[in-house]
Parts: C-alpha cells; structure tokens; sequence
C-alpha cells in the first residue's frame, strides 16, 4: 500500500466513526426527544439544513428533529433506521437521501440500486409508522461549471463524474413513482434555486452541492406549507 493509499483508508475509517459516532448521539438525544414531532432525516443535505433557526422566520412553528448524516447512502439510513427515524415516532417525516449513492467517484452508480434501498426504507416505515404523514423530497440542483474556493479541477471531477443534473433529474422522476407507490408526498422544493441554465444557483453554495443559508432559506419557503 502506497502512502496516498494509507492516507485515503485512515481518512476513510475516520469518516466512518464519525458516522457511527452521530448515530450513538442520536440514540442518547432520542431518549429527551418528544415523540410525535417532525423529523428531518438524510445525508449531509439534511445534517446541515438549519431548519430550527429558520423556521424562526415563520409565523407557524413545530419541533423539528434533523437526523441527517454527512455522508450517508441509502444502505446506510436502511441499517440504522430505529435510531435516526423510529425512535422518535413522527408524525411528520420528511426525508432526503441518495444523493450520494448517485455522486459515485468510481463511476459505478447504478440508478436500481439506490432505488431497492429507497423502496425498503419506505416499506419499513409504512409498515412502524402507519399513521406518519412521510415527504419524500427532491433532490437538489448541482453546479459543476462555477469555480468554488478550496475546489480544485480533480475535486470537481470527483464530485460531479455521475452526480450531474441530468442524473438528479432522472433519480427524482423515479423516487416521486416509489413515493407515490407507497401513497407517501413527493414534493419538489428545488423552485427558485436554478440559474438560467439549470444549475444550483451560486451564490447559495459553497462546493456546487451543498448549500449556505441562504440555498436552505429558498427550500423552507417552497416546503413550510407541508410543516
């Protein structure tokens, strides 16, 4: 094993226990959590939407639980779904996760696979949570043509060999026919977060995927109708 090898593997196992570490933390907060609330769950999407402190702009209020981690797949939230989703009973969820099962750096994404995730994450919650109200959300625009601080071109290539617009686009076609075979909402929050070309709009993100403030102020506003 070469030093960049070494270097990635101990960078990749840190990642990991961080993972591992949020879910432990969860479980411990769960127990001081009041059941029946709002849960946010997903990836990094949905860790760092700063949902409790915008909401503060809004005239109706709710307790929200944000159970997102960075990083997480779809396998992921399936194997750990008690702690990040059924232990806090909702009676509203709404959830965003995949888009890293589609941003694959070795090019090996394949759209069915993420979708045989999704389909038995939404199969065990209709079946623990018959009466929780579930919205499957959009995923979220990408930038891969802005040039972004800290990012350099083999980031970007990295970033953005499969996770594309063209990509999302299709993923979110599939993910609203699962949503609505299961009669859950799919509700698409993307509106106002375009340029004229299509892609996240620049000033609302740091790296072309994930969003400041701002980007999560603009998907607030196109979802507080659902909270």
């Amino acid at each position: 094993m070469n030093q960049d090898d070494l270097i990635n593997e101990i960078m990749n196992n840190n990642f990991q226990r961080e993972k591992e570490d949020k879910v432990r933390k969860y479980k411990i907060l769960n127990q001081y959590a009041v059941k029946g609330q709002t849960v946010f769950v997903g990836s990094s999407l949905m860790e760092y939407f700063p949902v409790n402190e915008l909401q503060q702009t809004l005239e109706k209020r709710t307790i929200i639980y944000n159970r997102g981690i960075s990083g997480y797949v779809t396998s992921e939230l399936l194997n750990n779904l008690e702690e990040c989703i059924f232990e806090l009973e909702p009676s509203k969820l709404f959830i965003n996760i995949g888009t890293n099962d589609i941003s694959s750096a070795d090019g090996e994404y394949q759209i069915g696979h993420l979708l045989t995730n999704y389909n038995e994450i939404l199969t065990r919650i209709i079946k623990r949570l018959p009466e929780c109200k579930v919205y499957v959300m959009a995923y979220y625009p990408v930038n891969a043509k802005a040039d972004f601080p800290g990012v350099d071109q083999a980031a970007k290539e990295s970033f953005f060999r499969t996770r594309t617009n063209a990509a999302l686009l299709e993923a979110n076609a599939e993910v609203e026919k699962l949503a609505e075979c299961h009669g859950y909402h799919f509700i698409n929050v993307n509106e106002g977060l375009t340029d004229d070309d299509g892609n996240l709009n620049e000033e609302y993100t740091m790296d072309g995927i994930h969003m400041y403030a701002n980007g999560y102020a603009v998907v607030l506003n196109n979802l507080k109708e659902y909270l």
